[in-house]
């Protein structure tokens, strides 16, 4: 009805609202659908990565999984033991961080 109203406003030409109303339309849709959602991953991501901890289990995104057991702020890297018998650890950018394993027994991952 109000396209109908806004075709109509007395002109033979159509309004330049009424023109451009689909495609505003599909921004906004794809603004809900698309972009808002992975912003707000994309934050959750960063905020998981910001509070890992010396002593957290963590996967990377090379599937590794390993106990953190140095923080280098400075470097933006991560040392974690990935074999506790040979005490073997591997070095990681912050970013490489999936998830947190929270608790070991039953596999429960907490990732964004």
């Amino acid at each position: 009805m109000f396209y109908y109203v806004l075709m109509t406003a007395g002109t033979d030409k159509p309004n330049m609202l009424v023109q451009f109303f689909p495609f505003i339309l599909m921004f906004a849709i794809l603004y809900f659908l698309i972009i808002r959602p992975q912003k707000k991953k994309q934050k959750d991501h960063q905020n998981m990565i910001d509070n890992v901890k010396v002593h957290d289990t963590v996967i990377t995104n090379g599937g590794i999984i390993g106990k953190v057991v140095n923080i280098k702020k400075e470097k933006n890297i991560l040392v974690v033991r990935v074999d506790e018998t040979t005490n073997t650890k591997i070095e990681f950018q912050r970013n490489a961080i999936v998830g947190i394993i929270k608790d070991e027994k039953k596999g429960q991952i907490t990732s964004s």
